[in-house]
């Protein structure tokens, strides 16, 4: 048992710890009670041992008892209340760790007797990622892993440590950057095989987050062999190809259960996942489950799905197949290896937990107990039906079910019993190591009741039959092997004074009063996991305190029993009482006769099990993968597995396959050969098999359908994008033809467009708004006209309904809001009305709108703003931020206020009041417009974690005052920087601003681009690439001095380092079209390529460009000085990433990419009645006729990550809306396959590039793509991970940023805004008090989103740097030379004063300038001379000594100071961690966002960065 689970709502506050032993009678147990003044929720017992410890979650304590729960001690080795949590080692009875805030924790290893202190390296993370911080290893209880992290501020870091000495020594740095690191050999069941022994020994598997990207989807799985060391600048480890041949990525969780290893996965777009699972880390499968049937379509979604407890050869699953509190799955049963899962039982009865009414009998193989819901197909039809649940029991591990039956008056009942959902106890539900027992609270009758009308029935055949043992509902526990069984009666008042026991079996029962009179209200019973003691615990609950009561059973003095007092008991017999097969053999167990007078008294010893294999029978048998019992036969219900390398030809070809049955996974018959006959495989198609290749080779050919609509003028459409996960490979279009208020039928089509169908349950009532979820795109909400909501979880296969708390108002701008990770988390805002006072309240729902709460009135808007991603402290994941009215009223003059909540508004609650105009949230950002009353001027605010917002100071000189009447536009900010554009130029059209951008905490502002058009609603023409790190294009007025009559004059302009530098366009070369009015090579202001941008768009969901689609954009515009008229445009494209484009065709044309962009389709603005297609990533092009007439073509559309191979013209003929299917997927066969080999591989390695640095570098790195090449006849399998790899670069100009208050100048320096003056020391370091080095007049920054790396100062580190105060011994450490610098630093001064005296000594024989003729004499300065020679020396050594001692003296101070902290001497400045695996030369934090997203190292801060968010700046702006 895990403390972290068990005990998390704890509350155990003990003032007073006390021992009362109570004389026993002769004959009867002894009782000893302690007092507690809170309850205790649970006990964790040392395997094997009377020692039991547990955890006060209130008062942060541990307390022992080493006798069973007689006598109990706070854990005093710990400091109180210090203890976080607690953990006991699973696979060493001995030991046991508590974990503390700080890296300073406790671990025993004699059962808690004796406490030490180890480090380990890392903090408690204050939610654990992983669920629990420790992960142990199975074979060497020395090896474990601590899963913690690393905070400065509101950024924390996880990291993992480990220790192979059992943290006798201070924990190891393991990685850096984890969501999670876990031994393979984490159960003593798993193992990587036995030809690599050191694989068990030291293989770890990490989720490590991606460089780059905080996003979950790109979170990655790693293995290493070597604790990840450090090869240079690689960590030594490897991503194993979880799909068959390639890497996976969006790795969520890893499970070990028993022999298998699950790693969840999940991606963007949906709330599927996807399940890999391995038996040796090597070889990965994906879990495959059944096809979709009725209402079952098997998909994993998100916590939606249970592992059960599951055996030794087989995983079981229950999935999770209604939502809400009424919640039902179905249980899927596993091949040997894991991979291939069978429905075993259908409408399986959960809760809103996650929990499912499911227990295998303990120490008896095949045998569980389920509860199913009888009324599922009506529960499925309407949630809100009550569940009528009935209890089923298996004896063949799932093949068939039974009833559980009484005999009540010689006749058979049915009874039901409470199970795992309904858990009000410690430990197992029904059974225990007692072989055979079971026992369980329940009722005779057609169905489940309420636990109040429950009796108490027992079990000692493993379930087959059963008695009733005790009316109402009972706690109970069995001890000594099943000898004695203890229950005690529930009850919600304390009014309990006795329990009860039987000895044999439940038959008879006798009750015992409780010591001192006392009287309790049940709260746990509980003994020895093992069942095998004497020794019981009852916690009870009284008015004024907690009572815990052991009870020791010894005092009956039973005698110990001898072989005449034990049975053979087999777990099945038939009806003359002979052993039967269960499982293909008959198990057997040795155990005490039910009327024996004896106890074992083999405390901490387990019955044994003798099994005797039987011959295979027809029960032995259950259907195979995607077959399912009809009839008593199993029948196909889906695609057949295919052995390995069968069917890599054509679809007639067969293959030997599956009968249809196969083994019962675990069943150890013996083969017969009847059974061997009947079972055997047979001839199969390949056509009917799992991956069957196409029916038909490629084509050559585009085909079309086509469906035509009546009563419209205009298409209402909506695409649901797949994931990456998503098992189906379906292409959802919902969509509705509209004219004017009219609204159509709604349309569903899932193969895009070639067939559509209208759902009856839509139609027949009357749906005014579609709403797709944002994040999951597998649900969208159907709005009618009353408070019935339908919704659609799987792309519109089924549809469910739920009442929204109010009815739906029309004039809402936004009705429903959604978390980013929680599909079924939903906030609605409605309209309520008390008397003649209306007003909109804010509600929300964890369940899909099951149950609703009302949490703010008066909103205008209400979002999620606590995504998984923005690990920042104090943003949870059930943060909301509403915009509300400051008081409850509707004064139009009643300012607004930013609210934001933790909890709802419940307790907690932050708030921003000064008359808030409007906020956004963008990436990781919460920006917020206010007013300043005062001088009618807009002021931004911006946070990272919802608690503290800081003022964001725009650069000198910029005109921040902004006219109240208008607002902030807040862009895409992904690249951890704000885009704010704000309009200085605000006359009627001819309005422009400026782009500024922001730091990495949202808080300090540089000017990006000025004069930056935009339309009369302030909307700018700005537009990122999708798929492509800091590439965008805007529009600028190059005239902004005009007058206001004279019409904007426009340019466009492109940046290939996230705005810090905008470049005009080359225009293209003459083409086949013809040539073009000017000619540049780079483009300038006579001449250059300009497009038409997001401001002249009237569908403002395109874009010029595609994330499937790396590097192409494609555009309307015209070559020139200027922006001309639309109507005058051709149409262009560029392939990489702007650098140069060319002319595709004259005229507008729309477009539309498919195939991750080697499929590109045109048609002509207006009526036409062909397209131009290039299937060669636009090298060639092509036109494909689709209709005789022309047609009024409306839109041209394809999946917009750009991936499919099929497209829809949205067109009108006149009378009728038309759409037309065309697919292209007849161009291709096969899947394309890469290869290292450049030849042989199907794709070229393409890099974008910065125009103006030739080593091809962009933030820092050079990044390689996959791209088809032209001319391949395969097709891009949906998966494809287009980034194929990165490459850090070395520091250029590109990589910085002009700093605060510094501006570009004409040749692109940055220089100091005339009248100001730099930041001085003092302010600069009272608003990062975390830093120790302040650089002077620093005129650059990095870019937020720049990797590069330096040899030497970067541009941001330069100039001459100072020590913060308060932090000069940092300082002096950090800028002080190194061992080499000092023996450079005393060695070369030596040596050029030994040099300088050796020439003089050498070559003065008199004064300088003297002309030697030849003579011998000797002079009077000749070298040789002591008056000379000696004091040249002297000298030399002088100068030596005068230039080094001053580093020698400072080196010497640090050298015994550092020694004096070692042993504690003198307090030592801020710590740090080292490089991961001990190496020198760790990489360094970009910028603080980097350091919460994290990198390679264990760096804590940059000297650059680190902007304390809500510091604000005492500079003048």
């Amino acid at each position: 048992m895990r403390v972290w689970g068990a005990l998390q709502a704890a509350a155990l506050l003990a003032s007073a710890l006390w021992a009362a032993p109570l004389a026993a009678k002769d004959a009867e147990p002894d009782f000893k009670v302690s007092k507690f003044e809170h309850e205790p929720k649970d006990f964790l017992y040392f395997a094997d041992s009377d020692v039991i410890m547990f955890q006060d979650r209130t008062d942060l304590n541990v307390y022992r008892s080493p006798d069973a729960g007689v006598t109990w001690a706070r854990v005093d080795a710990v400091p109180e209340g210090k203890a976080w949590l607690f953990y006991m080692h699973p696979y060493d009875p001995t030991r046991a760790y508590i974990l503390c805030d700080g890296y300073d924790h406790f671990r025993t290893q004699d059962r808690g007797k004796t406490w030490e202190k180890f480090d380990a390296h890392a903090e408690v993370p204050m939610f654990p990622y992983t669920g629990d911080v420790l992960q142990f290893h199975a074979a060497d209880p020395d090896r474990i892993i601590f899963n913690g992290e690393i905070c400065q501020g509101i950024f924390c870091r996880n990291v993992a440590a480990y220790t192979t000495d059992g943290f006798k020594t201070k924990g190891k740095p393991l990685r850096a950057d984890i969501a999670g690191c876990w031994w393979a050999k984490s159960t003593d069941l798993f193992s990587c095989g036995k030809e690599d022994p050191d694989l068990d020994k030291n293989r770890i598997l990490c989720i490590v987050s991606d460089e780059f990207s905080s996003h979950e989807n790109d979170q990655r799985l790693v293995i290493s062999d070597e604790f990840f060391k450090m090869d240079g600048k690689d960590i030594q480890e490897f991503e194993p190809n979880l799909d068959m041949d390639k890497a996976v990525r969006g790795i969520v969780n890893i499970a070990p259960i028993k022999g298998y290893m699950l790693v969840a996965t999940t991606s963007a777009n949906t709330d599927e996942l996807a399940l890999f699972i391995s038996d040796d880390t090597k070889k990965w499968h994906r879990a495959m489950f059944p096809d979709p049937h009725g209402s079952h379509d098997h998909r994993l979604r998100q916590e939606a799905y249970t592992v059960l407890e599951s055996t030794n050869y087989s995983l079981q699953i229950d999935v999770m197949s209604t939502h809400g509190q009424n919640s039902m799955g179905a249980i899927y049963t596993s091949n040997s290896n894991g991979t291939f899962f069978t429905e075993t039982i259908e409408y399986t009865n959960r809760n809103g937990r996650g929990q499912v009414d499911f227990e295998k009998i303990a120490g008896v193989q095949g045998i569980f107990l389920v509860n199913q819901v009888k009324n599922g197909k009506d529960v499925e039809k309407n949630p809100k039906t009550e569940k009528h649940v009935v209890t089923e029991i298996t004896f063949d591990d799932g093949r068939t079910f039974q009833p559980v039956t009484v005999k009540v008056d010689g006749k058979e009942e049915r009874i039901h019993l409470h199970s795992f959902t309904e858990l009000d106890n410690v430990g197992r539900v029904f059974s225990s190591l007692a072989p055979g027992l079971v026992m369980g609270n329940g009722n005779t009758g057609d169905r489940l009741k309420k636990i109040g009308e429950a009796d108490l029935y027992v079990s000692d055949d493993a379930g087959l039959t059963w008695i009733k043992a005790l009316d109402g509902p009972h706690k109970y526990k069995f001890g000594d092997q099943g000898s004695i069984i203890v229950a005690v009666r529930d009850s919600d008042k304390a009014d309990i004074d006795m329990i009860q026991y039987s000895i044999n079996h439940g038959h008879d029962w006798i009750p015992l009063k409780l010591p001192h009179d006392l009287k309790v209200l049940p709260y746990i019973l509980a003994t020895a996991p093992d069942a095998s003691s004497l020794q019981f615990i009852l916690i009870g609950i009284t008015k004024e305190s907690s009572e815990i009561i052991a009870i020791d059973f010894k005092g009956l003095h039973e005698r110990t029993c001898k072989d005449d007092d034990f049975e053979e008991w087999f777990a099945r017999v038939d009806k003359d009482n002979k052993p039967t097969c269960l499982m293909g053999h008959t198990q057997k167990y040795r155990r005490r006769k039910k009327d024996a007078k004896c106890f074992l008294n083999q405390e901490h010893k387990h019955a044994i099990l003798e099994p005797t294999n039987c011959d295979c029978t027809d029960l032995d048998y259950e259907c195979d993968y995607n077959f399912i019992r009809e009839d008593d036969k199993c029948v196909a219900n889906g695609p057949i597995l295919v052995p390995n390398k069968a069917c890599e030809g054509k679809p007639d070809d067969t293959f030997m396959g599956t009968s249809g049955y196969r083994k019962i996974p675990g069943n150890t018959c013996k083969d017969t050969q009847e059974t061997l006959e009947k079972y055997k495989d047979v001839q199969r198609k390949c056509s009917d098999a799992v991956g069957a290749p196409k029916d038909k080779p490629a084509t050559d050919k585009v085909t079309q359908h086509q469906a035509m609509f009546k009563d419209g003028d205009f298409f209402e459409k909506h695409y649901l994008e797949r994931g990456e996960t998503s098992r189906s490979g379906e292409e959802t279009v919902i969509m509705r033809p509209r004219k004017k208020s009219k609204l159509g039928p709604i349309q569903i089509t899932q193969d895009h467009g070639k067939t559509w169908k209208t759902p009856k349950v839509l139609n027949d009532h009357h749906v005014w708004e579609i709403i797709p979820h944002d994040y999951f795109k597998d649900t969208v909400f159907f709005l009618t006209d009353k408070q019935e909501v339908f919704l659609t979880t799987d792309r519109g296969e089924t549809f469910h309904s739920f009442n929204s708390p109010t009815k739906s108002n029309k004039e809402s701008f936004l009705q429903l809001s959604f978390h980013p990770d929680k599909a079924d988390w939903l906030i609605w805002i409605g309209k309520t009305c008390d008397g003649d006072q209306c007003y909109s309240v804010a509600y929300y729902t964890e369940d899909r709108g099951f149950k609703w709460e009302p949490f703010a009135r008066y909103v205008e808007n209400c979002e999620y703003t606590g995504a998984k991603e923005y690990n920042y402290k104090g943003r949870d994941q059930n943060q909301v931020v509403c915009l509300r009215k400051e008081r409850e009223n509707n004064d139009p003059e009643t300012p607004d206020v930013l609210a934001l909540s933790n909890d709802y508004f419940k307790k907690d609650e932050v708030k921003i009041s000064n008359d808030v105009k409007g906020y956004a949230t963008m990436a990781e950002f919460i920006v917020v417009a206010t007013e300043d009353s005062a001088e009618k001027t807009l002021r931004a605010h911006a946070s990272l974690d919802g608690r503290v917002f800081a003022e964001a100071h725009f650069p000198y000189g910029f005109d921040a005052k902004v006219p109240h009447k208008h607002a902030y536009t807040v862009l895409d900010s992904s690249t951890h920087a704000i885009n704010l554009f704000v309009a200085t130029s605000t006359e009627e059209d001819r309005r422009f601003g400026t782009i500024l951008k922001s730091n990495s905490n949202g808080t300090s502002y540089v000017i990006s681009a000025r004069n930056v058009n935009c339309n009369n609603g302030y909307l700018a023409d700005f537009e990122k690439m999708l798929g492509l790190e800091g590439v965008a294009m805007i529009n600028v007025v190059a005239n902004p001095d005009d007058k206001a009559s004279v019409p904007k004059k426009l340019q466009s302009k492109m940046t290939h380092n996230d705005g810090a530098e905008w470049a005009l366009m080359p225009p293209p070369k003459k083409d086949e079209f013809g040539g073009f009015s000017c000619s540049s090579d780079k483009g300038d202001d006579n001449c250059a390529l300009h497009i038409h941008g997001y401001t002249e768009r009237t569908d403002r969901s395109k874009t010029f460009s595609s994330k499937g689609a790396v590097g192409f954009m494609v555009g309307w515009g015209n070559v020139g000085a200027s922006l001309g008229p639309i109507k005058e445009a051709d149409t262009f494209i560029t392939s990489d990433a702007g650098i140069s484009w060319k002319r595709i065709r004259k005229g507008r044309y729309r477009w539309a990419f498919g195939d991750q962009g080697s499929i590109i389709v045109l048609v002509a603005y207006g009526s036409t009645n062909n397209v131009t297609y290039s299937v060669d990533q636009g090298t060639t092009w092509h036109e494909h006729k689709f209709s005789n007439d022309e047609l009024d073509v409306k839109d041209l559309t394809s999946m917009r990550a750009g991936n499919s191979g099929n497209f829809l013209l949205w067109a009108d003929n006149g009378k009728e809306l038309i759409t037309i299917n065309l697919d292209f997927t007849g161009f291709s066969d096969h899947v394309c396959k890469h290869d290292d080999d450049p030849a042989k591989s199907d794709y070229d390695v393409w890099s974008p590039a910065h125009p103006l640095q030739k080593n091809g570098c962009l933030f820092g790195h050079k990044t390689q793509y996959l791209r088809k090449k032209a001319g391949r006849k395969c097709y891009n399998d949906f998966k494809l991970q287009h980034l194929y790899g990165k490459e850090t670069c070395q520091c250029t100009r590109q990589d910085f940023e002009c700093a605060f208050n510094f501006e570009l100048n004409n040749v692109g320096d940055c220089v100091l805004v005339p009248g100001f003056s730099p930041v001085s020391r003092e302010d600069w370091c009272d608003a990062h008090p975390d830093e120790d080095t302040f650089y002077k007049d620093v005129p650059f920054r990095r870019i937020p989103l720049t990797t590069c790396i330096s040899n030497g100062p970067d541009l941001d580190t330069s100039t001459t740097s100072e020590p913060c105060p308060h932090h000069e011994e940092e300082y002096q450490r950090k800028h002080a030379p190194s061992a080499m610098g000092i023996f450079f630093a005393i060695i070369i001064p030596v040596a050029i004063a030994a040099a300088a005296g050796w020439y003089v000594w050498r070559n003065w024989s008199g004064k300088f300038g003297q002309i030697r003729l030849g003579e011998h004499g000797a002079s009077a300065f000749d070298s040789d001379q002591p008056w000379v020679k000696y004091p040249v020396i002297v000298i030399s050594a002088i100068v030596a000594a005068v230039v080094a001692l001053p580093i020698v003296a400072a080196s010497m101070w640090r050298l015994l100071k550092s020694g004096a902290e070692k042993v504690g001497l003198v307090g030592s400045g801020r710590g740090s961690w080292t490089r991961l695996g001990g190496g020198g030369g760790a990489r360094r934090f970009t910028t603080r966002d980097s350091f919460a997203r994290g990198s390679g190292d264990y760096d804590i801060v940059d000297e650059d960065e680190g902007e304390l968010l809500g510091e604000d700046s005492e500079e003048e702006v």
